[in-house]
């Protein structure tokens, strides 16, 4: 076996596959694009699903990639075991309706096995297989000649995620020895697939061959498709003779890095898991900003604080106050910068947000520990000797404290942690984050309807708004059709037609797609186009309503709808300079993460940390105009995409690009790979208006834009509301709205204070009568009325001169409203000495009034919806206190 250290283990993987005919697809963006099923990238299939179900079909059958993913769902056993991560590189080749088992099969062994590639001893190496796929193991046993002790029957070894396709799989290991096997390791589990770590599973191969259709009946695909995998980290750890994955060169640097950060040593058995939770942490968080997330409260933002936060912890376990992780970025870019250069190309914004982060968490951290001490005192006080598990989950999830701290705290008060309660609420929420992920499928159920169609199609729409063409295919409904007729159409069918040419634009890149007619040579309308959509081989399928017959072989005229198309173009030229003017003002991290171009509007999502200001909104749309009214040309290239990156194109985020691709060019500011349509040059663009700005999510803002006429109607709207302001303040002009607006704000900021005034005085008149009514019981006073104020304010002010006047030890008053009621409870320090509190008293009356509540031992408020409850409430103040005393 070679030893080899990990980006040559990488690359020699995409080598051999590449001499078996594959394409090499670069690692996609841990951040899904299009697919809500996903919270992250999880797997070297995650980013080719659409060419498994037959939505798109590759220009390659043969894929094989190096896909980073992430994921999240045992973040706690990352670094308590050997294997376990939160970032992980799959190593994959695919077969997309091509090859199947045999070559599979083969070609693993001769890459794991060969002498030109890994040359691992085959002695060491035993598979699993599914009971009943007898073709799998007939391949091991008859053609690789793997003898049949190493061959084993595994009735898991099927797999199915649903709806979509499935089939059988068969595994790989490798056996390490038996001294990797645990002595306490159940016997049931001491063979090659069992749960032990003698036997390392380092490669999957699935072999998708049936539908799992909606009623739970599995049929053959039309198209058997291969999904192999192989872990880097895993297998890299067998190659280079590591304990664990955490001794390659993968993680070795960083873990040395932090050792010399902390002072402390890798090689102490207490320090071992803090490390490794470091390193794995790390590599995750860098990758991930790297790819445009950024930390926040929900969603995958919230995953990347908890990497952080945890990682910390774990820092402050090895002696390490202050922000350090920020420092093991650039260890972490080298180490993988052959591959992805990208930690390395964007290590200053990585850096910048995990050392901000950092910072906010120590100070969240301080103060959890002082909400934590209040806790603890508290309880003490009710002579309570745990801690709920509910706020025990509040501390873990709003202060980021891991529930052992926690105990360690309490402990050192003799209070213990209810840790069931605390599991259950980590359940609540992890049900809910679930819940909150798209209900969608991940993988459709194949079809080889679309697939079938016309491949042989032409798009004429970049130099032509109308064209003949031939129309090639006819889909009505689920059926291919050579004829169709409004009449006999079933009234639910969609129906979509394939021409041999078209100059209808196709939905893709945020652009919308066209629409148009569809008439016969002499002038007759068939059909209204109202959308188009990409087939799974590219091909524009026109969305129709029928109006007329149609037949396939037919030659019709095919007209795009020019207003629409022309506002479209300008919305997406001015969505490029926009892209561009956003990078300008807010910096390089500003990069797409969505967009919508069309005819109204420009919808844009981008990375970005905190609200535009109004400041920068105002520089990106003066950048926008100055280059529209330059009136610059518009130039696109059809170029490759080496040369297009040669020469400074961007590329758009999550966006996958063939090898010949169109570079639209503005002038030497805007550079920009896109198949969309433009404008000719930017003067026909008009006018360009920011309508609003605001935050859709973890890190991600949204800009709303018009241009020309949208832009013109937004601001005659605007210009019209202004003129209503002028109106009703009474401005004898626009520009006098402003100064007049301010002047009735001054007049009534001065009558609120003569308001506030009389009300003060008349809550000093309310108190002279409230307070004189006091009630006795035992040595304690107490005062129960309603009060005659206006509103909730009100009656906390008469709360406060009650503080200051101290007429009765307590004071219970209720404001009674047309449907509400307001109460509050207010005890000095004589009655709290025997035990009362406000909020218990409040607790109990504000029963009577149908609403709920509670406070602090001296005062404590309520609200009810019963009106009628309150006289009873306040008597039954007066019954409270004397059962008490």
């Amino acid at each position: 076996m070679k030893y080899i250290q990990s980006h040559e283990l990488r690359q020699l993987f995409l080598d051999f596959f590449s001499e078996k005919g594959h394409k090499v697809e670069p690692s996609a963006s841990l951040v899904p694009v299009d697919d809500p099923t996903l919270l992250w990238i999880n797997s070297g299939v995650a980013t080719l699903k659409k060419y498994f179900d037959g939505r798109v079909v590759p220009d390659n059958p043969r894929i094989v990639n190096s896909q980073k993913s992430i994921r999240t769902n045992d973040i706690d056993n990352v670094g308590k075991t050997a294997r376990h991560h939160t970032l992980f590189e799959m190593l994959g080749n695919f077969s997309i309706g091509d090859y199947f088992k045999e070559e599979a099969i083969i070609w693993a062994w001769e890459f794991l096995t060969d002498e030109k590639w890994l040359a691992i001893d085959p002695a060491l190496l035993y598979v699993t297989v599914y009971p009943e796929d007898k073709r799998a193991k007939e391949i091991w046993s008859d053609v690789v000649g793997l003898p049949d002790d190493h061959i084993i029957e595994e009735a898991g070894n099927f797999w199915d995620i649903g709806e979509g396709p499935s089939g059988p799989n068969t595994e790989i290991f490798f056996d390490r020895g038996p001294g990797y096997m645990a002595p306490d390791t159940p016997e049931a589990e001491r063979y090659p697939g069992g749960e032990n770590e003698q036997w390392l599973e380092i490669w999957n191969l699935v072999f998708s061959q049936f539908n799992h259709k909606a009623d739970g009946t599995y049929e053959p695909l039309p198209n058997k498709n291969i999904d192999t995998g192989m872990g880097l980290e895993r297998m890299l750890s067998v190659i280079q003779d590591a304990p664990t994955n955490y001794e390659t060169d993968l993680f070795l640097p960083i873990i040395e890095q932090t050792a010399k950060l902390s002072g402390q040593s890798y090689d102490e058995p207490t320090n071992k898991m803090s490390f490794r939770v470091i390193a794995d942490h790390i590599r995750a968080v860098s990758f991930a900003i790297g790819d445009g997330a950024l930390p926040s409260n929900e969603g995958r933002g919230y995953v990347l604080r908890r990497l952080i936060r945890r990682a910390v912890m774990h820092g402050r376990k090895l002696g390490l106050e202050k922000p350090f992780l920020w420092q093991l970025v650039d260890v972490v870019g080298q180490i993988t910068v052959d591959y992805y250069p990208e930690v390395v190309d964007k290590k200053d914004l990585i850096e910048r947000v995990i050392k901000n982060e950092e910072e906010r968490f120590l100070t969240t951290l301080a103060e959890g520990t002082e909400q934590l001490t209040a806790l603890v005192e508290q309880l003490k006080a009710a002579g309570k000797d745990q801690i709920d598990g509910e706020s025990a989950f509040q501390l873990y999830d709003t202060f980021g404290f891991p529930v052992e701290l926690t105990e360690e705290i309490a402990a050192e008060d003799e209070l213990s942690v209810d840790l069931e309660g605390f599991s259950q609420e980590m359940a609540k929420q992890k049900e809910r984050a679930r819940q909150a992920r798209s209900s969608e499928q991940s993988m459709g159920i194949q079809s080889d309807l679309l697939t079938n169609l016309h491949k042989d199609t032409r798009f004429v729409g970049y130099e032509a708004l109308a064209s003949q063409a031939t129309l090639l295919d006819i889909v009505a409904g689920n059926e291919l059709a050579t004829t169709l007729i409004p009449e006999e159409l079933d009234a639910e069918a969609t129906v979509q037609l394939v021409f041999d040419q078209t100059p209808f634009y196709s939905e893709k890149g945020g652009q919308v797609g066209d629409n148009g007619t569809i008439k016969t040579i002499d002038g007759h309308v068939v059909a209204r186009v109202y959308d188009v959509k990409p087939a799974p081989a590219g091909q524009a399928l026109h969305h129709i309503e029928l109006v007329a017959p149609i037949e396939t072989g037919t030659v019709y005229e095919l007209a795009v709808d020019t207003t629409k198309r022309q506002l479209t173009e300008k919305n997406h030229t001015a969505t490029h300079l926009m892209h561009q003017a956003l990078k300008e003002v807010l910096g390089d991290h500003a990069n797409q993460a969505g967009s919508l171009v069309n005819e109204d509007l420009l919808r844009f999502d981008f990375t970005h940390f905190s609200a535009v200001t109004s400041e920068e909104l105002e520089r990106i749309e003066a950048i926008v105009n100055d280059y529209i009214w330059q009136n610059i040309a518009v130039e696109t290239v059809e170029t490759t995409i080496d040369k297009a990156k040669e020469m400074g194109a961007m590329a758009l985020f999550g966006e996958k690009y063939g090898q010949d691709v169109r570079v639209v060019k503005v002038s030497d500011y805007s550079l920009e790979l896109c198949g969309g349509t433009h404008v000719n040059r930017t003067g026909e663009i008009g006018l360009f208006k920011i309508v609003s700005e605001s935050g859709i999510g973890a890190g991600t803002r949204r800009i709303i834009a018009k241009t020309s006429k949208g832009a013109y109607a937004f601001l005659n709207d605007q210009l019209a509301t202004l003129r209503q302001a002028a109106d009703i303040s009474g401005a004898q002009t626009l520009h006098d709205v402003p100064e007049r607006i301010q002047g009735l704000q001054g007049k009534i900021t001065e009558l609120e204070r003569e308001n506030d005034s009389l009300s003060q005085k008349l809550a000093n008149n309310e108190a002279d009568e409230l307070f004189t009514e006091t009630i006795s019981i035992a040595d304690v006073t107490l005062i129960a009325q309603e009060a005659d104020v206006k509103d909730m304010d009100a009656l906390r002010q008469l709360a406060d001169k009650w503080k200051q006047e101290n007429p009765s030890d307590i004071l219970v008053l209720g404001l009674r409203g047309e449907d509400k009621v307001n109460l509050i409870v207010a005890m000095n320090d004589n009655v709290i000495g025997k035990g009362l509190k406000a909020g218990d008293l409040i607790k109990h009356i504000v029963s009577f009034v149908g609403g709920g509540g509670g406070g602090r031992p001296d005062l404590a408020q309520a609200g009810g919806k019963n009106p009628a409850g309150l006289l009873k409430a306040l008597d039954e103040a007066e019954k409270w206190l004397a059962e008490r005393l």
